[in-house]
């Protein structure tokens, strides 16, 4: 068997186990086609007696055990029959087993029977399963337990990109069909609720629900839910109040499209929020679109202003690190408080929650001043981070300017006078840049000569100005 891994499997689940706060190991699942493969597995344990599914599936999740089976190691067929081990017996498809139990006629067992996803058979010939951190095998899919609004983060977080209407299903008793047999046959993540036998053989709790993720699919998870969380859903969801004036947590989108309208205007302006990775050469394109009639506001310059010795900002952030991070002429001490906020995400967002609100107000102030002399200024605002602290919808269009990550590495390396590795490990806290592209209506590739940067610069122009025009005439 190939055990080749294709992905960090640790990364992932550590990351996704904090962002979840998950009480149980992502399972890590995989059919195989010979049976004679199970023992190619790093620690595998083979049951002594008899097993479910169910079971199988809590040794993982709860035990840390890694473990496997075919067909002689199931108790009965229903398990083995969903995996396509092997066929249902006729009782089965008659409907007489559903009906001793759990629906009233044979008919409706027949229903039930045939409404049952179930995996081709002959395909394979086992099954095994591992906590998933441990990188023990490349998995089919990824089995996750948690709770209504745990699994409600991991929806959205999936839904992020390329969004999809996600459709749920519950045959009724047999849930392992629901997820795992469904999630193999769709190709597409598998929510259900934990059935009887989930819960009484295999330990589900009262809230859990389960959740099949196509292996492929994990990536994209994890990634919605980083950025996510930079936008403020986590888990566990903090409560507003059913009582209280909720005016202050909605996030902009539900509450603050009013200032929006205002910020964007009625005239003909145009608003560029430029954009790119460390050392990419944002300030260079800028200067480039300036000299054709763009101004700019920086929010490098705009975060420097507004944290000037005694400004609110400024009395905040002292307030709040203490006067141990200030210069002697009373300045902030930008490398030690970059130091302590680079290790402790809380305090990043608290210094955050200092300057931002004060950064967005000289905004305002700035765009204001620029539209009351030309209402149909085209002004470009350089925000580093813009996509990371999630203000991409301010603007009318973005731009980025992109250099190749090692090229970006080797620039910033130079520039800053750093070895490698440290450039390494600061692009690292940033978003990679080739994922930047993807939220960009305009790309300026910077990895050549600066006359051929100039050229495209100049076109961008060009279709600005066109934007423009069209507004007008879809207004007239």
């Amino acid at each position: 068997m190939n055990i080749t891994k294709k992905h960090d499997w640790e990364r992932i689940i550590r990351r996704m186990e904090l962002l979840m706060r998950l009480k149980s190991f992502p399972v890590g699942f995989k059919m195989l086609k010979k049976k004679e493969e199970i023992d190619d597995i790093p620690f595998m344990r083979r049951a002594a007696n008899k097993m479910t599914l169910c079971q199988m599936i809590t040794l993982a999740r709860n035990f840390d055990w890694t473990v496997g089976a075919e067909l002689s190691d199931f108790m009965s067929p229903m398990c083995p029959s969903i995996l396509g081990l092997t066929d249902t017996p006729e009782l089965y498809k008659d409907g007489t087993f559903r009906s001793i139990v759990w629906v009233k006629t044979k008919a409706d067992g027949r229903k039930f029977e045939e409404s049952v996803p179930r995996m081709p058979m002959g395909k394979y010939e086992a099954v095994v399963m591992a906590p998933l951190v441990y990188n023990p095998f490349e998995p089919d899919i990824v089995l996750i337990y948690a709770n209504p609004a745990q699994m409600m983060l991991l929806i959205n977080s999936l839904q992020f990109e390329k969004y999809e209407v996600m459709q749920f299903f519950c045959v009724g008793e047999s849930s392992c069909s629901d997820a795992i047999a469904r999630c193999y046959l769709t190709g597409k993540p598998s929510l259900t609720i934990p059935c009887y036998g989930e819960r009484r053989y295999g330990h589900a709790q009262d809230e859990d629900l389960v959740m099949a993720v196509p292996a492929g699919m994990m990536e994209k998870a994890l990634n919605g839910m980083e950025t996510l969380y930079r936008r403020g859903i986590r888990y566990p969801i903090s409560y507003a109040g059913a009582e209280q004036d909720l005016a202050s947590a909605f996030p902009m989108s539900y509450g603050g499209m009013d200032e929006l309208a205002k910020l964007r205007g009625k005239d003909n302006r145009l608003l560029l929020g430029v954009t790119g990775g460390i050392a990419s050469g944002k300030t260079a394109v800028s200067d480039m679109l300036k000299e054709l009639g763009a101004p700019v506001i920086d929010f490098d310059i705009l975060a420097r202003q507004v944290v000037e010795p005694d400004k609110l900002a400024w009395k905040e952030i002292v307030a709040y690190f203490g006067e141990q991070i200030l210069m002697e002429d009373r300045t902030l001490d930008r490398k030690k408080l970059s130091d302590i906020v680079f290790r402790d995400l809380e305090k990043r967002k608290k210094l955050e929650s200092f300057t931002h609100p004060r950064i967005h107000e000289e905004f305002v102030k700035q765009v204001n001043e620029i539209t009351r002399e030309t209402p149909d200024a085209i002004i470009q605002v350089i925000i580093p981070l813009l996509i990371e602290i999630n203000l991409q919808y301010v603007f009318h269009k973005l731009l980025l300017v992109y250099i190749p990550k090692e090229l970006q590495i080797k620039r910033l390396a130079d520039r800053d006078g750093i070895t490698r590795e440290e450039a390494v490990n600061i692009l690292n806290a940033q978003l990679p840049i080739d994922e930047k592209v993807e939220y960009a209506d305009f790309v300026i590739n910077n990895d050549k000569s600066i006359d051929e940067t100039k050229k495209q610069a100049e076109e961008l122009w060009k279709k600005l100005k066109q934007i423009q025009k069209d507004r007008i005439k879809d207004k007239a």
